[in-house]
């Protein structure tokens, strides 16, 4: 009762972002604790031969993140005119209903429809950007995200050490039921604790056709530059998250603990990021966040070509550790920047846009794994998203040039 006489005593701002926190951490971890098994599930939906397990196992991976990409935007514009809150209830909820229904299914096409209709009501965790960055003071908005950025990575850290655990201990079907009580227990957190004085525009709640984004700020042309960056750095996530064990067993030469130094090198980069986030956030509002956003991508260039290279696992775990502080500084440095540089009655809008080109960095990242792996061998991956990173930097210099990330703070 202490800590919660304490956390009402907070300033709304700071409140909200306490409560958001512990919801996009249970978030993160029921996301991330069903990804080590899914694959063994579906494998309990048949007898199928190694080909096709592969082949329904990636569609079942894939159906969430193409369902979101497709559904963000309009969840976006719904949170503009209804109010993030709103949103959020919503996402929490229905994702506690559907996660826990997956634990009943004896189908794999059924399981595949489950996982897309858990893609059609996500949101919780752009949504929660959007209530932070419209709730705090813009003197606090970049360390507020990037502190809010941390518990999705944590959850995401932890979530397959939990999810690893409770099959284990109990059962696959069981983990799903355990993981949408713990999104119900999201969904009451928001509803009595997370308070939004936000209003929309009467412009946005009446009949008419509401005008575009890119209409509305006054640099679409950096937006779109800042919504292909999160796609690219995802995307680079996701080109190396497929080999890293495999890679590891190379690294070992198939001698020792392989699974669990795989695991712990995995981890290392949500480590890093969950250390660095804040404290970049924190500088960006210091110093500028057009800085701290050129650090990133010249960081993590550097520290992912050594990695196609390197000798032994332990230089591999040095350099992914390195990568944890570069993703602390480029996904919540974007996230700011598309905040101060987007009108307050668009803000959920362009979160959720955010949210799309993120979960098309997923899809596009994850068949790309395979198709550079193929072709390159697992040092072709680093060397790729390097590329792809450096790449990314080069838009970013010529689309939105250092003197004018000005610009976006003062669009508000």
């Amino acid at each position: 009762m202490g800590k919660l006489r304490e956390l009402r005593n907070l300033q709304g701002w700071q409140r909200n972002l306490a409560v958001l926190w512990v919801g996009t951490f249970i978030a993160g971890v029921g996301f991330s604790e069903i990804s080590p098994f899914l694959s063994l599930y579906v494998s309990e939906m048949g007898n199928f031969t190694k080909s096709q397990l592969s082949i329904y196992s990636g569609i079942t991976f894939a159906a969430t993140f193409l369902v979101v990409a497709l559904v963000s935007p309009f969840w976006g514009r719904l949170a503009d005119r209804r109010g993030r809150k709103l949103m959020l209830l919503r996402s929490s909820l229905g994702m506690a209903l559907i996660i826990g229904a997956t634990g009943f299914v004896h189908s794999v096409w059924a399981l595949i429809g489950l996982r897309a209709l858990n893609g059609l009501v996500s949101g919780y965790i752009p949504n929660a950007s959007a209530l932070i960055a419209t709730e705090t003071p813009k003197e606090h908005s970049g360390a507020a995200i990037g502190i809010l950025t941390t518990g999705m990575v944590s959850g995401n850290l932890i979530g397959p050490v939990v999810g690893g655990f409770l099959a284990q201990t109990f059962s696959i079907r069981l983990t799903f039921v355990i993981t949408g009580f713990l999104l119900l227990i999201v969904f009451f957190l928001s509803l009595t604790l997370v308070h939004e004085h936000y209003q929309p525009s009467p412009d946005l709640l009446n009949k008419k056709k509401r005008p575009g984004l890119l209409t509305q700020v006054k640099n679409p042309r950096a937006i779109m530059t800042l919504l292909v960056s999160t796609m690219i750095i995802q995307m680079g996530n996701m080109t190396v998250y497929p080999i890293i064990s495999l890679y590891v067993k190379e690294l070992m030469h198939n001698i020792g603990p392989i699974a669990l130094v795989a695991g712990l090198v995995a981890a290392l980069p949500g480590i890093s990021n969950l250390i660095a986030a804040p404290r970049l956030g924190r500088l960006g509002d210091r110093y500028g966040s057009g800085k701290i956003l050129i650090f990133g991508y010249i960081f993590a260039v550097l520290m992912y070509i050594p990695q196609g290279i390197v000798g032994s696992v332990w230089g591999l775990a040095f350099f992914r550790l390195m990568v944890g502080v570069s993703d602390g500084a480029l996904f919540p440095t974007v996230q700011t920047l598309l905040s101060k540089g987007t009108p307050q009655d668009y803000t959920g809008t362009v979160f959720s846009w955010n949210q799309s080109f993120q979960a098309m960095g997923s899809v596009i990242g994850s068949l790309m794994g395979g198709f550079v792996t193929s072709l390159f061998d697992y040092n072709g991956c680093f060397l790729f998203t390097a590329g792809s990173l450096a790449l990314n930097f080069v838009l970013v210099i010529m689309f939105i040039p250092e003197l004018r990330l000005a610009n976006l703070r003062a669009n508000k």
